[in-house]
């Protein structure tokens, strides 16, 4: 990928993989305010209607872009490190922390899709 024999390109690519983090998990917590916030529009109106409005698939389409965006970066980053030189790479630095951060995230996602889904079903979840 680059001839400059510079750890910077390495820290370019970990500050690139933390801002789709950022990104992502601003998704979804966007996604998770718009279905909250149909919830309580619903409690608002006081009507029989059991069904979830337009806000709950909007606020889970919100979450589940967030979930492909953070997969996205972590598959991009590892695609650049493999086309960097050991040179390139601190000594003794740990590659794989922000792969891990965006992977516990990715997780927690889906979780939290678990979570909205189990209320939208009546489940109960532990």
């Amino acid at each position: 990928m680059s001839d400059l024999n510079d750890p910077r390109v390495f820290f370019a690519a970990e500050r690139t993989l933390m801002a789709w983090n950022r990104t992502g998990l601003t998704l979804m917590a966007f996604g998770f305010v718009l279905e909250r916030f149909g919830l309580f529009l619903h409690v608002l109106r006081q009507t029989g209607h059991v069904g979830r409005d337009l806000s709950f698939w909007i606020g889970i389409a919100f979450i589940s872009l967030a979930l492909i965006v953070i997969g996205f970066s972590i598959v991009q980053f590892r695609r650049v490190l493999r086309t960097l030189k050991p040179i390139e790479i601190p000594e003794r630095y740990c590659t794989w922390g922000g792969i891990a951060m965006n992977l516990s995230v990715v997780v927690l996602g889906f979780a939290l899709l678990a979570y909205l889904f189990s209320e939208l079903y009546g489940l109960c979840l532990p």
